[in-house]
């Protein structure tokens, strides 16, 4: 392994990298914009919080249907027609719900058959990225993919917040829609017609095949502790973001929730960056395990109900250390043969997405029953817990 880190030009300088960034990018802007306008709708219409929410919630619920359905269509089907295919399904499903008129019933239906489907996109621009980076850019690449679905999503919101205010929400639904066609387009146009990683023979269907890989993969004890290993401490540590805002009125000032949160998305940005980009590959390996146990030691400190700055600085240090999983991912790529990789990596993905909402959940319950200083620094020690029970696999 070369011990030289890549640059941005070896990542940017090829052409359908440049596409795949493109599209992800516009999906998850696009994505994170109906989403608030669709929530703004649903709690005008009914008035309810609770209708809000499921609508904010059913394009994400659906991951794990996918995910445990689909996920073979990422290696079985070539990434031009798969990509242009969601996209344009993404569109239909946007254009549809900025017509208006739908029940509330309706709206979640077309959002779940839409969240059904994007876990096979996602993991079919991730299986491509290897290919096309190799050695040192893919962590790269895999970085530049994390930091800008944080920052898309961010100013998604941000957009969203703004355009509801000028459009309405039916207006602001169309330009999600805009954004999902040019997607469609970019998809078709732009990206090469180069085959499927494996071909779709055999009688084997869709599902049947995703349960045959994805028991594969679990069932092998390597893969199976990489998965492990890229889900665990970031799950654990994760859900301690669920108790900013029961932490902040502790302090006396509920609205700290929102630099506590951004501090924790500032951290993440920049363990990817730093550890994507200036940390050269030989290191890296080695700062595996001592990053991934990051995410957990700083909030320790919580039990001592720390004042608003040292919060946020602890909320910082812990969500820079998830730059771990770059290692992680890097290891899982190398394990899996080319032709099943691209369900590898969703399932990789679909996990820590389940992963999270679960510890979000969980830590939620816990500060219910005692301090939530203390909850987060319990999601501190099981994070550190599970670095321990991973460490053979977290170590080079």
């Amino acid at each position: 392994m070369s011990d030289s880190s890549a640059r941005y030009r070896d990542v940017f300088g090829v052409r359908e990298f440049r596409t795949l960034f493109t599209l992800q990018t516009l999906q998850v802007a696009g994505d994170s914009v109906r989403m608030i306008a669709l929530s703004v709708q649903a709690f005008e219409r009914t008035g309810s919080p609770a209708a809000a929410a499921l609508v904010f919630a059913a394009g994400i619920l659906p991951y794990v249907v996918g995910s445990a359905l689909l996920l073979s269509l990422a290696d079985r089907v070539p990434a031009r027609r798969l990509l242009t295919g969601f996209h344009l399904l993404r569109f239909a499903v946007t254009a549809v719900l900025a017509v208006g008129g739908l029940p509330l019933p309706a709206v979640i239906a077309l959002l779940v058959v839409a969240g059904v489907f994007a876990p096979v996109g996602g993991a079919t621009v991730q299986a491509r990225l290897p290919a096309l980076l190799p050695g040192d850019r893919y962590v790269l690449g895999r970085s530049m993919f994390t930091m800008t679905s944080a920052g898309a999503q961010i100013a998604g919101q941000a957009a969203g917040g703004l355009l509801l205010a000028v459009l309405a929400p039916a207006g602001t639904l169309w330009l999600a829609a805009a954004s999902a066609a040019v997607a469609t387009a970019l998809a078709r146009l732009r990206l090469p017609d180069v085959p499927a990683a494996r071909a779709p023979g055999g009688s084997s269907g869709t599902a049947r095949e995703t349960w045959r890989v994805n028991r594969l993969l679990l069932g092998d004890r390597r893969t199976r502790g990489l998965l492990l290993a890229g889900w665990l401490p970031i799950s654990l540590a994760v859900g301690s973001e669920g108790l900013a805002v029961p932490y902040a009125d502790g302090l006396g000032n509920p609205d700290a929730a929102g630099p506590l949160l951004s501090a924790a998305a500032a951290g993440m940005f920049g363990g990817n960056l730093v550890v994507g980009r200036w940390v050269r590959p030989g290191l890296r390996e080695r700062l595996t395990l001592p990053l991934a146990a990051l995410t957990g030691a700083p909030l320790l400190a919580f039990v001592l109900a720390p004042g608003l700055p040292a919060a946020c600085a602890l909320m910082a240090a812990g969500t820079f250390g998830l730059g771990y999983e770059l290692t992680v991912q890097r290891r899982l790529v190398d394990a899996v043969p080319e032709e099943i990789r691209g369900q590898a990596l969703g399932l990789a993905n679909s996990g820590l997405m389940t992963g999270q909402a679960a510890g979000i959940g969980a830590a939620g319950a816990l500060g219910e029953a005692v301090a939530p200083g203390s909850a987060i620094a319990l999601c501190g020690a099981g994070a550190l817990a599970a670095c321990l029970v991973l460490g053979h696999h977290l170590r080079r």
